[in-house]
Formats: structure tokens, C-alpha cells, sequence
């Protein structure tokens, strides 16, 4: 009923998580000028760093409302965008050149990138059997070329005062759902995300130690015709401590799962009586394309 779960006892160890965190968060500190020369160019792409205020996530889907509100409560944050890394029209923009810690970050990004694809695997398969499906590598087939984002955000440190009532500043990511099939989600400590819960109020996402957050995208809504929710959320200010002016910076690893780029998604047969299926099929890439050209 809310789309979202927590796991644990997932397979990806504590520690490969926390060298994820690690260089992450050492490529943030980069000097702007540097991350800038890795700037994210195409919808088409999805590759490289979004500068903060460059994205706005929302439900809206035509570019000029999201344009509007951009210009009026940009995103707090900035990230940076790792696909597949073995399509040549498509290159990942690697800070490799740099200097070597660039390089030991591409190769720990690379291992995670493909850790997680194994775990998304693992996670449809327990899809298939809950909706009841024979076979429980029927999605196997959708998820085998990777065609997933790793996505490394970054929430800016802010002063207490800048993040102020509902539906201004307070929110660093807007009310959104995610696109794809599912999102991993690896949280550090402070706490914001946020979850739409089937009563109609955003309920916190607490951070849990050694657990992923996951919850499904708008194509397994279309998949299994709603009866798994793709649900908004979004990413507000923290609790603050009491002694504090700032609200501290917070740093999460999302990795957006995605079936094939060339397959046709449509409502799986079994999950629609006589209702009717709810969406017209659509192909994933193209879909996924449609939704980040509004948001950037």
C-alpha cells in the first residue's frame, strides 16, 4: 500500500557502503571548476554533475511549469549521475583524469554500480513471486543490461534560517515519484526524506543502520497496472540540534533501477480484471528520456 520498504540482510556489506559514502563525499569538495568540466549534458545521456539549482524534481511534467518552479524553490542540492559504463556513445564522465584519487573513485563506482545491479535483480525476482508470478526470473530478461543510474546527492549545509515554512525553502528535493522500476536508496544519519503515506501526510523515513530503502517507480506502477504504488517523496530540512545555527549537509546514494531501455512495458497479465489496464504501454528508454528532459 505505500511503495516503499525497508530491507535488511541485503548482501552488500556495511563496508563497501561507507567507501561508497566516502568518495562521494570527497568528490563533492572537488573545486567547483573541476566538477563543472563533468557537467551533465542530455536527458539521453543522464551522465555526469548537476550543479546545484540545475534540477527540480516534481510531478509536474511539462517543462515550462518546472521551469517556473525551479526559478521560484530550486532543489538544495547537487549530484553526480553514473551510468552503465560500457556504452561508447554514452561515456561516464570520470574525474579520472584529475588526479589519482579520481581514479580510485571511478573503480569504487564502477564496483558499486554493479553490486547494485545484482541486488536489483535479486529484489524482482521477490516482486515476481509477490505478484504471483510462475517464474520468479520473469523480469530477469527486463533488468539483465543495466540500464540504471547510480546517483550521488549531495544537500548542501545550510543556515538554520534559510529553510523556512511549507512549501518554500524548507524542501532541499521536491514531492516526486522516481521513474523507473525501483530505487535503492543508502541514507547517511540526518534524516529528510520523507514518504507520502496512503493517509494523505508525509511520514520521515527514518534512517535504519544497515538497511536500503526501496521503493517503486512510475514503470512498475505501470507494470503491475497500481497494485504496487509509485509514491512521492521528498527530501525536507533535518532535525537540528538545539545548539546548532546550521542545518548540516546530508549525503544519500540513490540507485535508480530501470528495465532494459528497449523493452515495452505494459500491464502484466493477471494484475488487471475487468477494470482494463490503466496505462497505455510505452517503451522504457523512451519514457525515462520524456520524464528527465521536464525535470532538467
Amino acid at each position: 500500500r505505500a511503495g516503499f520498504i525497508y530491507i535488511k540482510n541485503h548482501g552488500i556489506p556495511p563496508a563497501a557502503v561507507a567507501r561508497a559514502f566516502q568518495h562521494s563525499a570527497a568528490f563533492f569538495r572537488r573545486p567547483q571548476a573541476q566538477k563543472d568540466v563533468l557537467s551533465w549534458t542530455t536527458p539521453r545521456s543522464n551522465r555526469g554533475y548537476v550543479a546545484h539549482g540545475r534540477e527540480k524534481v516534481s510531478d509536474l511534467r511539462d517543462k515550462a511549469d518546472v521551469e517556473a518552479l525551479r526559478a521560484a524553490m530550486p532543489d538544495l542540492k547537487e549530484s553526480m549521475e553514473i551510468g552503465r559504463d560500457d556504452e561508447a556513445e554514452f561515456p561516464n564522465r570520470w574525474p579520472d583524469a584529475f588526479d589519482e584519487e579520481g581514479k580510485v573513485f571511478r573503480d569504487v563506482m564502477r564496483e558499486f554500480f554493479d553490486t547494485c545491479k545484482e541486488l536489483h535483480v535479486q529484489v524482482m525476482r521477490a516482486i515476481a513471486l509477490g505478484l504471483g508470478l510462475e517464474d520468479e526470473t520473469f523480469f530477469d530478461g527486463y533488468c539483465d543490461a543495466g540500464d540504471n543510474t547510480l546517483r550521488l546527492l549531495h544537500y548542501l549545509e545550510v543556515e538554520k534560517g534559510v529553510l523556512g515554512a511549507e512549501g518554500g525553502s524548507s524542501i532541499r528535493a521536491g514531492a516526486h515519484t522516481d521513474y523507473g522500476s525501483i530505487t535503492l536508496l543508502f541514507q547517511d544519519n540526518r534524516g529528510g526524506l520523507q514518504v507520502l503515506s496512503p493517509n494523505g501526510n508525509f511520514v520521515d523515513a527514518t534512517p535504519i543502520a544497515d538497511t536500503i530503502v526501496v521503493n517503486a517507480g512510475d514503470l512498475l506502477a505501470r507494470w503491475s497496472n497500481d497494485s504496487i504504488k509509485s509514491t512521492k517523496h521528498r527530501v525536507v530540512e533535518p532535525p537540528v540540534p538545539t545548539e546548532s545555527d546550521v542545518h548540516p549537509a546530508r549525503y544519500s546514494i540513490a540507485y535508480f533501477c530501470n528495465p532494459n531501455f528497449d523493452r515495452f512495458i505494459d500491464a502484466i497479465p493477471g494484475t488487471h480484471g475487468e477494470g482494463g489496464k490503466k496505462y497505455e504501454g510505452v517503451n522504457s528508454g523512451e519514457y525515462l528520456v520524456q520524464r528527465l528532459t521536464a525535470t532538467y
